[in-house]
Order: C-alpha cells, then sequence, then structure tokens
C-alpha cells in the first residue's frame, strides 16, 4: 500500500496517489497530468479511479485530462451534474482498489456535492480520510461558494455543513488520518493550518468548528463572520470543473510561443492585451515595461493572477525569467488563465537592449522609513483586513490589495503614496497596477511590515486623505 500526498505550495492544495496491488486511486488530482503519469510508469501500475471531492473553485482539476489518458473512471458524490462522463457515486458507496477499500461518505456543506472518501486496509480497518474543502486541518470548508448554483443560503450550506461534520466525520476512530484538499494560504477557509495532515482525534481537540459543546446556531454564525468575498477566479474555475476544459498539453504548447521583439511589442499596443511580468520584485522595480503587472512567479502566483487578472479567455503574454517559461504558463493553467499568447524571448533584457522607454518603482529601506515625515505621505497597508487588525502601524490607511480594482479611483493623486505588505510581495504587485493606472508618486517598503524593528514608535497625528 502506498498513499502519496502531492502538495502545491502555490496553490495550497494537496492531491492523493494511492496505490495496492497494481491499481490506483487519484484523488483531487492538479491540471497537470505528468506527475500521476510518471508515477504509474515507474510501478508499472494502472489508475482504476480518479475521485473528486467536489467541484474545485480555487484550481482547475486534472480530471478530465487524466481519464481521457489513462481510461479511468471519474468519481463523483452525489447532486454531481457534470458535462462530460463520471461515476456518480451514492452515500455510503463503496469502491476498491487492490486490497483496499474507499467508501463515499456525501457531506454536503461547503458545496451540495460534497464528499469525503474514507479508506480502509485489507482487514477493514480505517485508516484515512480525505476531506477535501470539507474538513480542513484547524478549520472548514467556506459555505458561500456553492449558493448561486444551489439557489441557497450560505446559512443553509452552513447548517448541512455542521451536520455533515458530525454525522459522517467526527464519529470516525480518534486515529483516522485526516488528508485535507488545502492548507494555509487558500481562500476555501479562514484559519486554516500550515499542517498539511493531522488525524480526527486531533481535530476533535483543537478545531473550533469541531467542538463537542457547539450548537448549530453558534457554528453558523462562527463559519459565516468575517468571510471575505471569493476571488473573482473561482466561478470560471468551477464552470470549467463541470464543463470540461482544454487539453493541457494543447495549453502548454500555445503558451509557450518565443516572442521576438516586434511580434511581441505588437501584441502589447493591444488593449485587449496584458503584460504580466514574473521576475522577482527587487528586478520588476529596478526597471519593467511600462503598463507591466508584476506578479512574481515567488509567491502565490496564480491565486494572485486570479484575484487581480480578468478571467474568461483573457489575453495574456508574459516577460519571465529565463528558464521559467513553461512553470509560468503551467501555474496560469493550473487556475484556467489558458490564453497565454507567447513571452518575450530573451526576457526583459532584450527590451532594454532596443533602448525601449522603461518605468521604475522607488524603494525604500526600514531606516529611510523611520525617519519619513509622515505628514507628507501616505502609508497604504495592502495586507487582508485580519492581518491589519491584528497589527498594524498607527500611521497607515488599510487598503487590501484583494479590493485594489474596486478602489483605484478613490487613490489621491496629489500626495505620495508609500506601499507595504508583510514582506514586500504584495506591495509590489499593488504599486505596479498604480502605475499602469496613472500613479506615479509610488514608494514601497523593503521588506514590508515584518521588518520594522517592534520599538518603533508610531505617530498617531497623521490622517490619510478623506478619499480614501
Amino acid at each position: 500500500m502506498n498513499i502519496e500526498q502531492i502538495y502545491t505550495k502555490c496553490l495550497a492544495q494537496g492531491a492523493y496517489y494511492i496505490e495496492s496491488n497494481g491499481e490506483v486511486a487519484v484523488i483531487d488530482p492538479l491540471r497537470e497530468t505528468t506527475p500521476y503519469i510518471e508515477r504509474l510508469q515507474d510501478s508499472g501500475a494502472k489508475v482504476k479511479y480518479i475521485f473528486e471531492t467536489h467541484f474545485h473553485a480555487d484550481f482547475v482539476s486534472g480530471h478530465v485530462d487524466l481519464a481521457k489518458k489513462t481510461g479511468a473512471t471519474i468519481v463523483f458524490g452525489p447532486n454531481a451534474e457534470p458535462s462530460f462522463p463520471i461515476h456518480s457515486a451514492r452515500d455510503q458507496e463503496e469502491f476498491k482498489i487492490g486490497a483496499l477499500t474507499l467508501k463515499v461518505l456525501h457531506t454536503p456543506g461547503h458545496t451540495m456535492e460534497s464528499s469525503c472518501f474514507l479508506l480502509s486496509n485489507e482487514k477493514g480497518k480505517d485508516i484515512a480520510v480525505f476531506t477535501g474543502d470539507t474538513l480542513f486541518i484547524g478549520d472548514v470548508g467556506r459555505p458561500d461558494l456553492a449558493q448561486k448554483a444551489a439557489d441557497i443560503t450560505q446559512e443553509d450550506l452552513a447548517g448541512l455543513l455542521f451536520n455533515s461534520l458530525r454525522s459522517k466525520v467526527m464519529v470516525l476512530n480518534d486515529d483516522v488520518v485526516v488528508y485535507p484538499a488545502h492548507g494555509a494560504g487558500s481562500a476555501c477557509g479562514k484559519n486554516m493550518s500550515s499542517e498539511t495532515f493531522s488525524t480526527i482525534g486531533e481535530q476533535k481537540a483543537s478545531n473550533y468548528a469541531l467542538r463537542v459543546d457547539m450548537t448549530e446556531k453558534e457554528f453558523i454564525s462562527e463559519l459565516t463572520d468575517g468571510l471575505m468575498p471569493p476571488p473573482q477566479y473561482f466561478g470560471m474555475n468551477v464552470r470549467m470543473n463541470k464543463t470540461g476544459y482544454d487539453s493541457i498539453d494543447d495549453v502548454m504548447e500555445r503558451g509557450l510561443n518565443a516572442l521576438g521583439l516586434d511580434e511581441f511589442s505588437e501584441l502589447l499596443s493591444n488593449k485587449d492585451v496584458i503584460l504580466i511580468d514574473t521576475r522577482p520584485a527587487d528586478e520588476f522595480a529596478a526597471g519593467f515595461i511600462p503598463g507591466s503587472i508584476f506578479i512574481g512567479l515567488q509567491g502565490q502566483f496564480a491565486p494572485w493572477v486570479g484575484a487581480l487578472i480578468p478571467t474568461d479567455n483573457q489575453k495574456i503574454i508574459l516577460v519571465t525569467e529565463t528558464g521559467s517559461e513553461k512553470e509560468t504558463v503551467q501555474r496560469l493553467a493550473r487556475v484556467g488563465y489558458d490564453n497565454v499568447l507567447g513571452f518575450l524571448e530573451g526576457g526583459f533584457k532584450v527590451w532594454l537592449s532596443a533602448d525601449n522607454s522603461i518605468e521604475t518603482v522607488s524603494r525604500i529601506n526600514v531606516t529611510e522609513f523611520m525617519s519619513l515625515d509622515f505628514d507628507q505621505e501616505c502609508i497604504i497597508d495592502v495586507r487582508k483586513p485580519g492581518e491589519y487588525e491584528a497589527s498594524h502601524l498607527k500611521v497607515s490607511k488599510s487598503v487590501p490589495l484583494d479590493f485594489i480594482k474596486e478602489n483605484i479611483k478613490s487613490y489621491p493623486k496629489n500626495i505620495p503614496l508609500l506601499l507595504h505588505c508583510a514582506g514586500g510581495y504584495r506591495s509590489m504587485i499593488a504599486a505596479s497596477i498604480l502605475k499602469k493606472n496613472g500613479f506615479n508618486a509610488i514608494e514601497d517598503l523593503i521588506g514590508g511590515y515584518n521588518a520594522l524593528p517592534e520599538s518603533f514608535e508610531q505617530r498617531t497625528d497623521f490622517i490619510c486623505p478623506s478619499t480614501l
């Protein structure tokens, strides 16, 4: 028996590869099929089933492509009605994988079709449960993502999740290992742990949503409190996971189109094309092509693309570090951005060598920041609301990066803006978007909030312009 968690940090997503006696089950596969195909080739095994815990919103699953390449059967729980052939499983239905058994536990709440898969060994002992977005480590799935499709309120879904957890999950033995679909950093929950697995016993002892004395009313109130709006790309990903999508091989071939400078410049002049620069933040700040949006490959690249770049077949061209073109196109495809027209061959150096115009983002270090006259600048904190509420500079104004497009018109253009996040990644994204929209007096704090000493005395008498 082999149980392997294939964890992708950029998406905070866990897929699972289970093998027994030459038969394989894959649960919630990532879009690229290569990792699974290579494992099959190494072991000489065959995929029998591809299990989907639900219609994912935060990434495009590889179930369709993997089924076509391997002949495996796609299995969803009850209520799933996609546009391609599947086995729609009944609650408690069992599937054999070699000497192992996977049982379907229908757990509606995150979505109506959400299901967990309980794994038992050849002796019938329950050893692990693959919980999808029903149960995370330290949290449970948000109940607001499926309400439009199911014509049901988030409170109704939260109530269903309360009962699903208590009737199907909390009754399992304490030693059963919990393997969720996501960890910290995913937008599918609020307080997920950085741990990627746990046990039922540990979660009953530490997960706020599994408190034994918790009433359904308390559960609904706590689960729905403080939910940020879901990222814009979630709807697109759900549709793709329900209706199918272009082959990942075709998407990669289209996207890995090396563009010469002339062709690149022509595409850049098209108002329907967006240029994403994925180089490190310090390189971008030192010089970039006017109109670029910075979203660095080193951070949570794909989720931020999904949050900030228009969806539904948006045309994209790229500037990347040499050698990272394939990874960039692949990570875009993971969240449904399939219309990459190509990348600038030779990267930013080619643009620079042709004496084309460039822009920069001014950056200051902590020492320079602490000597500022705060009456002359507006300090913008682009972190999430929860981060700001936990601790922030008293002179700063909270304008989360997540909502920068909605707030773009309210930024003052007659006063310098100094941006910061926790470490410098998100603030550079914000700086690039503001630059693209005509804000030129922009500065970025190197190292962000985390670089400031705790002893730094905060000014309390400065107020940002009322337009913010």
